[in-house]
C-alpha cells in the first residue's frame, strides 16, 4: 500500500512520554506503525505467544514421534502399546494447553 500522505500533529512533552510509554507495553517499535493503528482501529494489543509455542513444541515432539513409531512398525511389522499410550499422552496434552488458549483468545474485547 502507498502511504504518500502526511499527518502532523503536535503533543505536549507528557502527553509524548504517555504515547511512547504505551507503545512500549504494545511491543510496537515504530511510532508510526503505532499511531496509524490506533487511529484506525483504536486500539493495539500484544499478545503472549509463549503458550502458542509450547503447543507447537508438543506438537513437533508428537510428530517426531509418530515418524519413528511409523518407521519401526515399517521396519518391524508392528508397534508397541506403550508407544501408543505415549503418543496419546502427548496429544491429550496438546489439546489441553489449545483449549486454554482458545479459552483466553475469546475473552479479547
Amino acid at each position: 500500500m502507498k502511504r504518500d500522505v502526511q499527518m502532523h500533529f503536535r503533543v505536549s512533552q507528557e502527553e509524548e512520554k504517555l504515547i511512547r510509554e504505551k507503545m512500549k507495553q504494545t511491543g510496537i517499535r515504530s511510532i508510526g506503525v503505532y499511531l496509524r493503528k490506533m487511529s484506525l482501529e483504536g486500539y493495539c494489543i500484544q499478545l503472549d505467544l509463549s503458550d502458542v509455542k509450547e503447543v507447537v513444541r508438543l506438537l513437533r515432539i508428537c510428530s517426531n514421534n509418530l515418524n519413528q513409531y511409523a518407521k519401526k512398525a515399517n521396519e518391524t511389522g508392528s508397534i508397541y502399546q506403550t508407544d501408543i499410550e505415549n503418543l496419546k499422552e502427548i496429544l491429550e496434552e496438546i489439546w489441553k494447553e489449545m483449549k486454554e488458549i482458545l479459552t483466553r483468545l475469546s475473552t479479547i474485547q
